[in-house]
């Protein structure tokens, strides 16, 4: 259960405007003035601070109730502007469209490449293939890595086969392009901790509820 004590807004308002910044491509300004239209009355930067705080806890709590994913996966990595600079968003799906897993990195490298892999393999376990671009990096990390945990991944450098991994981002940067870039890191890999939940519960990748409506299945995370 995800802590509340001590904010000055109550747990549900604090969620309704979490859900809203992770869910649609809106402004943290534009929300703040949805908002006082409604009588609630606060800054944009404690929307800011709300998603910072929570959207990496419900995140968290979707992680122990997320549906199995398939045994073949499509690794592929996209670009993300903050403070100026480009940073880099690890992404996997299964062959069915499932997110298998995500990653923020400052840089794009094999270190990077081999981190995600472990943190999508530590939640799912490993696949049984593994298709990537012509990415000389992602080829030897994921040799690297056989070689390290003797186990056999077979790697397919097909294009067609990168297609849904390829388009998927396209629903992230839908909701994250109003904001025109991060000001921090960190703010970076919350919103988008909270704009992929999102993006897995419109997948119906949520085990407890996968038939309720994505916002239905949302604030429950809350406990």
């Amino acid at each position: 259960m995800i802590e509340f004590k001590g904010s000055h807004f109550e747990r549900d308002m604090i969620l309704w405007g979490v859900r809203w910044c992770v869910a649609y491509p809106i402004s943290y300004r534009q929300l703040e003035e949805m908002m006082e239209e409604r009588g609630v009355d606060f800054d944009h930067s404690t929307l800011n601070r709300w998603v910072v705080k929570y959207a990496p806890l419900l995140k968290r709590q979707f992680r122990a109730f997320k549906r199995p994913v398939g045994g073949s996966s499509r690794l592929d990595e996209t670009y993300v502007k903050v403070k100026g600079c480009w940073k880099y968003l690890y992404r996997a799906v299964d062959k069915a469209g499932a997110t298998v897993d995500f990653l923020l990195t400052a840089k794009r490298d094999r270190k990077a490449a081999l981190r995600f892999l472990r943190k999508a393999i530590g939640q799912h376990g490993a696949p049984a293939k593994i298709a990537i671009d012509k990415s000389s990096a992602n080829t030897a990390t994921i040799e690297s890595y056989k070689d390290e945990e003797k186990t056999d991944i077979e790697i397919r450098q097909i294009n067609y086969l990168n297609n849904i991994v390829e388009q998927d981002p396209r629903a992230v940067k839908r909701v994250t392009r109003p904001m025109l870039g991060f000001k921090s890191f960190r703010s970076a890999a919350a919103m988008l901790s909270g704009v992929e939940l999102m993006h897995m519960l419109r997948k119906r990748q949520l085990g407890t509820m996968g038939e309720l409506h994505p916002a239905q299945q949302f604030y429950p995370l809350a406990g």
